[in-house]
């Protein structure tokens, strides 16, 4: 049972992703139908803590204060950061204890550092995945998704991620009433489709300068068609075989890999531009249906392409 909360105060912390903790747990819900948490705010040296925007908090309460708690916040803080072994110890000795601990956004990276995260998967902001994964290579970093539950350890993506893993806690703990009651408050959707893919800017295919250039290009001109590996070997003048062993050591991806997340790019593009239809959007890609369509969405971006274009579109 999820009764009581402490959240970390590290030097440096960003203002929002440290109001996410205090915003979900910190505020007695009971007169609207929702919870009420034992809260507290715990730093390492009691006294002034500096945020990432300039300003400082005064923080009255100890790491011994966390000590006995259902469940510790770590909020973000500076990748490059140097963490005070304390906040380390701290959360491998109440973890043993049976404490769930919640990172939010750069979070993961304190959590990592434990060594709790080892064999385990892990969630934080897309722009710090490839860094946490190679500090810590024996964590499989996934960069999609809004969170990931581990049971004792959830991980979350960067900024309103962190509310979602803590709602998504709170419903898992206390029940689905409990979660939508805080969710009211906050005037937010108690629960988030997609995942993080859907929010990465991906960028435009750069032109190749070598013997793969022309293909590409044609392949780009050409998304609407049923593309095969033996009709891009003969424009590439290649056996199939060759080609596609040479797309994959110069692009990285397999050619039909390759060319799926282009047609996913141009259905993004339409979806966000243009008024198309699915099918007409499905057509328009190469995914042939409006059904294929939102299978890809699914499987790479995790949304549909529906709530893809409530979101973005001009």
């Amino acid at each position: 049972m999820l009764r009581s909360v402490a959240v970390l105060a590290v030097d440096g912390l960003p203002p929002f992703e440290f109001g996410v903790a205090c915003e979900v747990f910190g505020i007695d819900r009971r007169d609207t139908g929702g919870p009420a948490f034992d809260f507290r705010i715990v730093t390492a040296h009691p006294g002034a803590v500096r945020t990432s925007m300039g300003f400082t908090m005064t923080i009255v309460d100890g790491l011994e204060r966390a000590r006995g708690v259902d469940l510790i916040v770590v909020p973000a803080h500076g990748t490059e950061a140097v963490i005070d072994p304390a906040y380390l110890d701290l959360l491998r000795q109440e973890h043993a204890r049976g404490t769930t601990i919640l990172s939010i956004c750069s979070g993961a990276f304190t959590l990592a550092a434990t060594g709790l995260l080892d064999g385990r998967r892990a969630a934080t902001h897309w722009m710090h995945a490839d860094l946490l994964h190679e500090r810590h290579p024996s964590i499989t970093v996934d960069p999609d998704v809004l969170f990931v539950d581990e049971g004792s350890l959830i991980t979350s993506a960067g900024t309103s991620a962190g509310i979602d893993a803590a709602l998504h806690l709170v419903r898992r703990e206390l029940g689905a009433g409990a979660a939508n009651a805080i969710a009211r408050r906050m005037v937010i959707p108690a629960q988030r489709e997609g995942g993080q893919a859907q929010y990465i800017k991906a960028p435009v295919p750069e032109r190749r300068a070598d013997s793969l250039a022309a293909v590409t290009d044609w392949m780009l001109e050409n998304l609407d068609r049923d593309l095969t590996v033996d009709e891009l070997a003969r424009r590439a003048l290649m056996s199939p075989r060759t080609f596609a062993r040479r797309f994959r050591a110069d692009v990285g991806a397999t050619p039909l890999a390759w060319l799926n997340r282009q047609r996913l790019l141009r259905a993004q593009h339409l979806l966000e531009e243009t008024d198309l239809t699915l099918d007409a959007i499905a057509q328009r890609t190469g995914f042939g249906s409006a059904a294929v369509l939102r299978h890809h969405f699914a499987r790479t971006l995790r949304t549909t392409p529906t709530a893809y274009r409530s979101a973005f579109a001009a």
